[in-house]
């Protein structure tokens, strides 16, 4: 089974190797049949082992016992022409499947290799070889980095880029059993298998804690796991049962949920967790499929909007009239706490315990910057659609939405919005790639300009009168101001460059 990364298909793969795709309400939209790598030998001489989404949601690869991944086309739309777009032949039988990044697939042999198929050039190649059956793989919240559980317990790292971790790779761990179950959480690796026990694993390979269930006589092996999308909670399959780990922060460590028990369900046999984290989908040995909804809690907000709490760090937000959802996540795995919808229904703001998440519902994007806790008492103003602005304690601070470094920051004590104006990139400049500026007041008589990608001052303009309303021009080169005795005064910043020395003048009204 596969959830799409847009979230809106869902991929079963059946014992008579026919895939149905179904829409995020659960409704079946659209079928095909996968195809043998040889067609003398005929349809039943294989089984499917590995099943993906691409990145863009409108591919799905299908890795086969009969040594070979198949790329299939799908489309865009239900109902699209089936096409497959790439055939990547093996010297054995695919046992696993990954696609974690656009134009990588990893998958797994029953000969002991890990191996990359490129879809843009067709070519596949292996990335480490082991002496041991392939029986799982895993990668972290990112996709940069993939684990690899084998038959003789051993548990292999593989980084594509560790993002600056400086984690080891290799052989990390060698397990009691084949962990045939295993996940990449957030801040641990968690195994399982035959033994009947689920061991944490640390960053390097340490135990962390182990969940012993061999005496319990009405557990079974566990068979398949899955990691949440922010990786702070981990779904557990084994016979009639779900067990549930979720990651604390507080203490540091894992703790186990009330198990979710359905007699006569028997054997789980695979797990997909959907993209948003609000779904977990689990198939069974007798061919059924079980969704479950995901979340800590559900709150109503102005009767506008549905907030979902699917972990401690991720939030979706549902506007129920439009029936739009945003994903609301905070990168570095710090708990949320309220989220707060405003400017007219449409900006997102929330606090972590470091940081602050500000999103523009309309255009979806998305920013999470570093933040320390004010008690709450900022001012946030959205009369600018591509900037917010931030009030606190004397100091003006710019987040441009979609960006998770903070644009710029100022001193002053003028928090109208009409004595603040930014431009950033509205009208595109000859030879200019990027141009956002910030006029503000640094007293009441004294206009600051500032260019924002630079971080240095363009300009400042003094006038004789208490200033009242300013604002930029399109490409921040002209200012318009007017002062308590209703007189309105252009300025100009103008800017000439001599040799590559910038000179800055400025001609006041």
């Amino acid at each position: 089974m596969a959830w799409s990364a847009n979230s809106g298909r869902f991929a079963v793969c059946t014992a008579e190797r026919v895939v149905l795709l179904y829409d995020e309400h659960g409704e079946r939209r659209d079928k095909f049949s996968t195809k043998p790598a040889d067609a003398k030998y005929g349809r039943k001489s294989y089984v499917v082992k590995g099943m993906a989404f691409s990145p863009d949601s409108t591919k799905i690869a299908i890795g086969q016992t009969d040594n070979i991944v198949y790329v299939y086309r799908i489309g865009e739309e239900w109902g699209d022409k089936k096409v497959i777009c790439n055939k990547f032949i093996q010297m054995s039988a695919v046992t696993c499947l990954l696609w974690p990044a656009e134009n990588t697939i990893v998958f797994g042999l029953a000969e002991g290799k890990v191996r990359l198929a490129n879809t843009k050039n067709n070519k596949s190649s292996t990335i480490y070889g082991t002496d041991s059956y392939v029986v799982s793989l895993a990668s972290n919240v990112s996709g940069k980095g993939i684990l690899s559980g084998h038959a003789d317990g051993t548990i292999v790292r593989f980084f594509f880029d560790d993002e600056g971790s400086g984690e080891s790779q290799g052989k990390l761990v060698m397990h009691p059993c084949p962990p045939y179950a295993l996940a990449w959480a957030l801040n641990s690796i968690v195994a399982a298998g035959c033994d009947k026990k689920i061991v944490a694993y640390g960053k390097e390979g340490n135990v962390i804690q182990t969940f012993d269930y061999s005496r319990d006589s009405s557990e079974k092996e566990f068979t398949t796991a899955a990691a949440s999308p922010g990786g702070q909670a981990v779904v557990i399959g084994s016979y009639d049962r779900l067990r549930v780990l979720n990651w604390s922060p507080r203490r540091g460590a894992w703790e186990e949920a009330k198990p979710k028990e359905i007699p006569h369900l028997y054997t789980i046999t695979s797990l997909a967790w959907k993209r948003d984290g609000s779904r977990i989908c689990a198939g069974t040995l007798c061919g059924g499929v079980e969704q479950f909804d995901c979340c800590l809690r559900r709150s109503i907000y102005k009767n506008k909007f549905e907030m979902t709490y699917v972990g401690p760090s991720q939030v979706i937000v549902k506007n129920l009239s439009t029936g739009t959802r945003v994903v609301l996540k905070s990168h570095y795995g710090y708990e949320i706490d309220e989220v707060k919808i405003l400017g007219k229904d449409r900006y997102l703001v929330a606090h972590t315990s470091d940081t602050l998440l500000l999103g523009d519902i309309n255009s979806n994007k998305l920013s999470e910057v570093a933040w320390q806790g004010s008690g709450g008492n900022e001012k946030f103003f959205f009369d600018n659609e591509n900037v917010c602005m931030i009030f606190n304690a004397g100091e003006l601070t710019l987040v441009e939405y979609g960006s998770n470094d903070i644009l710029g920051s100022v001193r002053t004590e003028f928090v109208n919005p009409h004595l603040v104006s930014v431009r950033i990139n509205e009208r595109q400049q000859r030879g200019v790639e990027e141009n956002k500026r910030l006029a503000y007041l640094i007293d009441i008589k004294t206009i600051a300009t500032v260019d924002l990608v630079g971080n240095y001052s363009v300009g400042t303009v003094s006038h004789d009168s208490k200033i009242d309303w300013l604002e930029l021009n399109e490409t921040g080169h002209k200012l318009l101001f007017r002062d308590k005795k209703m007189r309105v005064r252009p300025a100009v910043l103008a800017i000439r460059f001599y040799l590559g020395w910038t000179v800055e003048h400025r001609i006041a009204e």
